[in-house]
């Protein structure tokens, strides 16, 4: 047969094949050009960028866990300053759209950022990180209240004309509510699952591994859950969606292309083989040839319940 189409289209963005990868995982894109094609996939994503530089977390911030691991950044990155000025140089080389991620600990530095973003022409799109603390509101987490979300979301809307995705978090009640909000509010597009809340002891020491006691969990473990969350978002909004969460081969991509997704993100994998998500895009090529299917579009939420 012909070699099969696995092109398809986020929000206005062209990607040559579903295959992303997932922020914070892959660092700015430009430093894994050593170890694969960065225009073997869809798109990258940068990892979180804020106004002003951030260290992250005190270490040990990353702990690894039965099928997967524990994360604890903290959101560590150069600042947008920064990624304009030694980042941006070097992503005009790359022929693979580059989709900026962000936060901000207010309103108006979300605000901020989705101007200074929108300004650069080598981003294709935004993607909002609204796992962050609301500063101004008691730590409240935008991405787990629905009137924040959708106020975060309207007010970048507002400021940026690229395709804006929100990536959601799964550490709430009710995942439909909170993809409802972003889509009315008017995203684009929504990626979800962002990570599970965890943590792992050290019983010899009796102290968390972890110095920040709690982490973001992620990898092969969380994948039921976010298989799951995309069912559900896929049968209640009409947007988009993109599927993250414990992919680390191409099977497990194609169920989340079953479930509803159009595109998906690899992220723990590329901690254990940093040319994961080239290898995932090339096997999906092949389950689909060896499966007969022409164009990766048909099995877009195909799946039967």
């Amino acid at each position: 047969m012909n070699t099969p189409d696995l092109s398809v289209n986020i929000a206005g963005i062209p990607l040559r094949n579903p295959v992303m990868t997932a922020s914070g995982t892959f660092g700015y894109g430009v430093e894994f050009a050593a170890h694969m094609n960065l225009e073997s996939i869809g798109a990258f994503i940068t990892k979180g960028l804020s106004l002003k530089p951030r260290a992250g977390n005190p270490t040990p911030r990353i702990a690894e866990t039965p099928a997967g691991m524990l994360n604890a950044i903290g959101l560590q990155n150069i600042g947008i300053d920064a990624f304009i000025e030694e980042k941006i140089p070097l992503l005009r080389m790359i022929k693979t759209p580059c989709i900026a991620n962000f936060f901000g600990e207010t309103i108006d530095e979300y605000a901020e950022m989705a101007v200074r973003l929108d300004a650069i022409p080598e981003i294709a799109a935004l993607e909002v990180n609204i796992s962050c603390p609301n500063v101004k509101q008691g730590g409240i987490i935008f991405g787990t209240d629905p009137g924040s979300a959708a106020k975060v979301v309207s007010t970048c809307r507002s400021r940026t004309a690229k395709p804006l995705i929100v990536k959601l978090s799964p550490n709430v009640t009710d995942i439909v509510v909170m993809a409802r909000a972003c889509a009315d509010a008017g995203a684009d597009a929504l990626s979800l699952i962002n990570t599970l809340l965890g943590m792992s002891v050290d019983l010899e020491k009796r102290r968390p591994l972890l110095a920040n006691i709690t982490g973001g969990l992620s990898g092969p473990a969380i994948k039921p859950v976010a298989l799951r969350m995309v069912w559900q978002v896929a049968r209640a909004v009409k947007i988009p969606l993109i599927g993250i969460g414990g992919i680390v081969s191409a099977i497990d991509a194609l169920e989340f292309i079953l479930a509803g997704a159009t595109a998906v993100q690899v992220g723990t994998a590329s901690f254990i083989c940093p040319g994961a998500a080239q290898q995932i895009a090339l096997d999906m090529k092949n389950w689909l040839m060896d499966n007969g299917v022409d164009d990766i579009k048909t099995l877009i939420g195909t799946l039967e319940t």
